[in-house]
């Protein structure tokens, strides 16, 4: 994370709601191999007070067996970035530098039963198939008898209960108003100009 407190995006509503947008995430963890990272959607939703975070990852993953055996892991969510020039500001002697939103849930990884599993699956599917409105929404039952089930077999259903959950949400917040407007006008309809434009923090 940033280490500037301007940036720190620690609001449960922004960060699930950033997790609802980009559910992509990389999950990095350490297995007999060394240092690995898989790459998965999410379904970010709170149990309890908890913010936890479900996803799958194929049996031959070589991150499957770590996270059977109880390994900790590293998930990164990363939005929308962009550039920024030196050049859009007034103020003189400025550096190049990045503005991005990205969020991390660190913690313990513990393995769902099946029907955690199955909930997971159907609960993914209708986040992203919600996207695609006014589409009707591909359900399971689409598919041929038995042919999920068989096919169950092949993933496992994981939840990361996170000990550290904590964003970045770099929007110049550091700069005066004047020059984030001016920056926010350079990126033009950039989708980190959209954001610049709102309270950083949401």
């Amino acid at each position: 994370m940033h280490p500037a407190a301007p940036f720190r995006a620690a609001d449960p509503e922004a960060v699930l709601a950033h997790l609802a947008a980009y559910p992509f995430v990389a999950l990095f963890a350490v297995c007999e191999a060394g240092l690995r990272v898989a790459h998965a959607p999410v379904v970010a939703r709170r149990d309890r007070e908890d913010i936890v975070l479900d996803f799958h990852l194929s049996r031959n993953n070589a991150l499957t067996a770590a996270f059977d055996r109880g390994a900790a892991a590293l998930a990164v969510s990363q939005g929308p970035d962009a550039y920024v020039s030196p050049d859009w500001y007034a103020a003189a002697d400025q550096v190049p530098t990045w503005n991005y939103l990205t969020i991390e849930a660190e913690g313990e990884v513990t393995p769902l039963d099946e029907p955690g599993l199955v909930a997971l699956l159907e609960d993914l599917s209708a986040q992203e198939e919600a996207r695609l409105a006014p589409k009707p929404p591909w359900t399971r039952q689409k598919m041929s008898p038995g042919r999920f089930e068989a096919m169950l077999a092949g993933i496992q259903g994981f939840r990361l209960r996170p000990h550290r959950l904590e964003g970045t949400f770099k929007l110049s917040q550091n700069k005066a108003a004047d020059e984030r407007a001016r920056v926010a006008t350079a990126l033009g309809d950039h989708p980190i100009a959209q954001r610049m434009g709102r309270n950083p923090t949401d």
